[in-house]
Formats: structure tokens, C-alpha cells, sequence
């Protein structure tokens, strides 16, 4: 076991009171984090949060205005040559040279990276099943995706800096990718992945930190998380009468009303703790059908959220014994209009996820020749 003072107690990747403000609210704010050697550590957060600002930060990219980014002790900003070495990057935006061939650009950065083998490029690139022999700017993104996954996985790095690292792959791509990344723990890389995909970051991390508006809004370890989530309970009443009277009689339930299409019989309910009350509470309704199910790490995510659309949920996760409904949810005016048109709450929130527009990758344009 580790000892105060021994260096595999201290953190590998460490953010203190990080700050870089680029106008009207973007950037970052009073950002700290710290992720631990061998440790894979999950970013959450949707896009134009700070995740970018944040990792290109880390990269050496940008100045703070306030507070430190530190990796293996190392000032990110004044040693970044150093830190780099021994470091593998996948940026959020992939630039490569598009007159080359992807096998001219793989080798181009072989060289930068100073390998003298290939097997483990090579390796990478029959796993992702890649054509490297095309001109980049005939790729497509999700080739050209495969192509910096090859890139920054291909010198076997300590330290992995993954942003959005998903981006463009399908599902049979993203899946090897989870298993790569857990193959890379199992030898002892220290990761730190930036998503807003919630089953890559549930599947792989160990820790997840939540970004909100360029601010953390909570983080945890994934085992509490796991610990914390309730159960969510779907209740088919036998008419919208039955259900209306179940709303009308359960105060956190009343949000769920204007969250159900119209016509609709079903409800979700979240239940912590002991369930008892709630199944005996059911008993007193007509019921036709009822699921069971565990949170999800987005609806987790979404609770920690909060109600308002200008600052972050103040409550950490309850892990408590009551029975709630919708409460759980945010309850903007733009996610409640959606609701009435039938939409559910995680597309309420997806839509203004997709509607936010890349404020990371903007506004940072001559950051890395401060």
C-alpha cells in the first residue's frame, strides 16, 4: 500500500482552480481534478461544457489565467515537450496533412514519436480494421478517426488524453475501442477520456467527473455511482384516470404528468432503498404492467444536472429510501415544451446537447503561441 509521500499515492494528472475565460460564459471556471496512476478517469459532459479547453490545457496548448495543470509533476504549459514524450493525445477535431496517404501520416508520426518498432502500429491498424493506403482528405471521419486512435495508442504511452475519442466510429468500432481501452489499463496506462457518451465512459472508467457550463458539477468514484443508482420503475396503469390519481396523489410525481404523451397510461417512477412501501403503495391502483430497471449513468448524470439552465445541481447523488417520480429529471421550460410533444427527457436533453455549438473548439485559435 502506498504510503503519504510515495509518489504511486500522488496523483499523475492534477488540476488545481483551473481558469481560461474566453467571453459570455465560455471556457472554464475553477476546474480541479485529479487522476491516479493506472487509473482510467472519465470526463463527462455535453459538448461546449470545457472538456476541450480542458485536455488542450493539459496538452501544453493553452496558458491558464489561473491555477495549474500539472502531469507527472510537470508544469503542462512550461514543460510540455517533456510531458509529451511519454504521452499519446487524441484531439477532439483530428488535423492531419490531407495530400498524405494514412500510411505516409502514420509513419510521419512514428517518427515524431521516434518508434523503432512498428509491430504495435501495425497491431492497431489490422484491429480497427483500417485501410491506411487512401489520400486523408478522401477519408471519412470515422476513418480518419481510426487513424488518431491509431496514432495515439500506436507508442504504448504511460499517459492517454482522449477527447470526444468516439467520434464518427460505428458501433462495431467503438465497441473494439472499449475493449482496447480496457486492455490499456490492464497494462497500466493512466487515461483521462472525454465524452458525452455515457455506456464507453461507464464501461471503461474507474472515476467520472461531471462538467457543466465550463464548471464540475460533481465527481465520483463509478463504484459509487453504481452503488447509488436507484431502481426505475415502469407502472402501466389500466386507464389515464388510474394514472392521473397516482399523480395527483404523489407530489413528485406531478412533473411526470407533462412528461407523458398524451394518452399515455405509463409513468416511471425512481425508487431508493426499500421497496416495500412503494410496491404496497401500488397496490391500491389498478396496475396492467410493471418493469424494473437500473439508472442509468445519463439519467444520473442529468439529475446531477439540476433544475435551473444556469447553474449546476448543488445536491450531490441521493442515496436514500424514498420513492420518487420525474423529480428526478431537469425541468427547464425548453425540455418541458419538448415533453409535451412527446419527446422523453433524455431527448429533451440530447437535442440541446446537439443544438450547443462547439464553443471547446472556439475562441482558443492562437492559445498555442502564448
Amino acid at each position: 500500500m502506498s504510503q503519504p509521500g510515495d509518489p504511486a499515492s500522488n496523483p499523475l494528472i492534477e488540476i488545481r482552480g483551473l481558469k481560461k475565460d474566453y467571453g459570455e460564459g465560455r471556457g472554464v471556471f475553477d476546474v480541479s481534478l485529479a487522476v491516479h496512476r493506472g487509473e482510467t478517469f472519465g470526463f463527462l459532459g455535453p459538448n461546449g461544457a470545457g472538456k476541450t479547453v480542458t485536455m488542450r490545457t493539459l496538452m501544453g496548448f493553452i496558458r491558464p489565467e489561473e491555477g495549474t495543470a500539472r502531469i507527472n509533476g510537470l508544469s503542462c504549459f512550461d514543460q510540455r515537450a517533456r510531458i509529451q514524450e511519454h504521452l499519446g493525445y487524441l484531439p477532439g477535431e483530428i488535423a492531419c496533412m490531407d495530400e498524405m496517404t494514412g500510411t505516409a501520416f502514420l509513419e510521419f508520426m512514428a517518427r515524431m514519436k521516434k518508434l523503432k518498432d512498428r509491430t504495435r502500429m501495425k497491431e492497431l491498424v489490422d484491429y480497427f480494421e483500417l485501410d491506411p493506403s487512401r489520400r486523408i482528405r478522401k477519408m471519412s471521419k470515422g476513418t480518419k478517426q481510426k487513424v488518431g486512435l491509431v496514432c495515439a495508442f500506436m507508442g504504448s504511452p504511460d499517459i492517454v488524453l482522449l477527447d470526444e475519442p468516439t467520434s464518427g466510429l460505428d458501433p462495431l468500432m467503438q465497441s473494439r475501442f472499449i475493449d482496447l481501452v480496457l486492455q490499456e489499463k490492464r497494462r497500466g496506462a493512466t487515461i483521462l477520456l472525454s465524452s458525452h457518451l455515457f455506456e464507453e465512459v461507464e464501461r471503461t472508467c474507474d472515476h467520472v467527473a461531471f462538467i457543466r457550463a465550463g464548471r464540475l458539477a460533481g465527481s465520483m468514484r463509478m463504484d459509487d455511482v453504481r452503488k447509488s443508482r436507484k431502481r426505475v420503475f415502469s407502472v402501466s396503469f389500466a386507464d389515464t384516470a388510474t394514472r392521473d390519481r397516482y399523480v395527483r396523489a404523489h407530489a413528485d410525481a406531478k412533473l411526470l404528468l407533462q412528461l407523458c404523451p398524451v394518452g399515455a397510461t405509463r409513468v416511471e417512477a425512481t425508487v431508493a432503498g426499500n421497496l416495500d412501501a412503494f410496491v404496497k403503495d401500488l397496490a391500491a391502483y389498478e396496475i396492467i404492467d410493471l418493469t424494473a430497471r437500473e439508472q442509468t449513468l445519463e439519467e444520473l448524470f442529468m439529475h446531477l444536472y439540476g433544475t435551473s439552465d444556469d447553474k449546476p445541481h448543488e445536491k450531490p447523488f441521493d442515496a436514500g429510501g424514498t420513492s420518487e417520480g420525474v423529480g428526478q429529471f431537469p425541468a427547464s421550460a425548453k425540455r418541458r415544451e419538448w415533453a409535451k410533444n412527446g419527446k422523453s427527457p433524455s431527448a429533451a436533453l440530447r437535442a440541446e446537447r446537439e443544438n450547443r455549438t462547439g464553443h471547446d473548439e472556439k475562441h482558443i485559435e492562437g492559445d498555442r503561441h502564448e
